[in-house]
């Protein structure tokens, strides 16, 4: 029968073989990873198995089968980690990336008061990924999350209290900051900047899975940043930062901007592979 029960063994080499067809790099981890998730297992316990176990397939080949099309992993198990987070996802949202984790980091650096009432404003939140993370370092820390569609608001609703910090955050859906009062310490974004003229480079993974109004920024990529430095202005606390995730060489055309909204660069912050992924500005 082609569901009875199969070796561990050659589950793993029916995945890889699946896996490396649609030309998606290190087969045997992927389906290795797959496997622990469909079993609710560690990696660590997927490589202390016996190999000659025998397991039901029936949910590991539909997790293959998807991973074949190029379904993104993290849509496929419902989650991703970010920072020291474990986050639910979905495709109303965009995955989160180590390379985001970039603003949390220059964040720390510029305000190293950890005990401090901060106030954070977190603008195209997805899955609330930077405002979580900001809160989890910021124990006495509020924040607001605001994102245009309204299921991404949920899901990050849902993450909140899924990291038990849902006392101190609200998410809501909205376009931007048009509906937002006050002022705040920190306004984190992580908006739209691919060109749309790029779009169609991107990966399968992203290109046909992950929300396109997440991703496109327009004509030169840099619509969303234009919002958002008009909004900012009013937003910001005397001392207040705004910490912005942008693409490659994306840096200069953005600050030129601020600049003509009074706003300055005060930093920049390099991600994993040494490109400039955030910039910080302030009035």
């Amino acid at each position: 029968m082609q569901n009875a029960p199969i070796s561990l063994g050659h589950l793993i080499e029916e995945g890889a073989e699946l896996l490396k067809i649609a030309e998606i790099e290190d087969v045997r981890r992927e389906a290795q990873l797959l496997i622990a998730a469909a079993l609710q297992k560690s990696m660590t316990e997927i490589f202390m198995m016996d190999k000659n176990t025998l397991i039901d397939p029936v949910l590991i080949r539909q997790y293959f089968a998807r991973r074949a099309k190029r379904e993104p992993f993290a849509y496929i198990v419902k989650e991703q980690g970010f920072w020291s987070l474990d986050l639910e996802v979905s495709p109303a949202t965009l995955i989160p990336r180590a390379d985001s984790e970039a603003l949390i980091e220059v964040l720390l650096k510029l305000f190293p008061d950890r005990k401090a009432p901060y106030r954070f404003l977190d603008l195209g939140t997805g899955t609330g990924c930077l405002l979580l993370a900001a809160l989890s370092e910021y124990p006495n820390a509020f924040g607001v999350g605001i994102d245009v569609v309204p299921q991404a608001a949920a899901l990050a609703s849902n993450n909140a209290q899924r990291c038990q910090l849902q006392d101190r955050t609200v998410f809501m859906a909205g376009h931007w900051a048009d509906a937002i009062q006050g002022q705040f310490d920190v306004i984190l974004s992580n908006p739209p900047y691919i060109r749309k003229h790029e779009l169609l480079e991107l990966m399968p993974e992203v290109q046909s899975y992950e929300p396109m109004s997440a991703l496109d920024g327009g004509e030169d990529g840099l619509d969303a940043y234009r919002y958002i430095c008009d909004q900012a202005v009013d937003l910001l606390s005397d001392k207040g930062i705004i910490i912005l995730e942008l693409g490659i060489k994306q840096d200069q055309e953005i600050a030129k901007y601020a600049l003509s909204k009074g706003l300055y660069v005060v930093e920049k912050q390099h991600d994993l592979n040494d490109c400039i992924r955030a910039l910080v500005l302030s009035r």
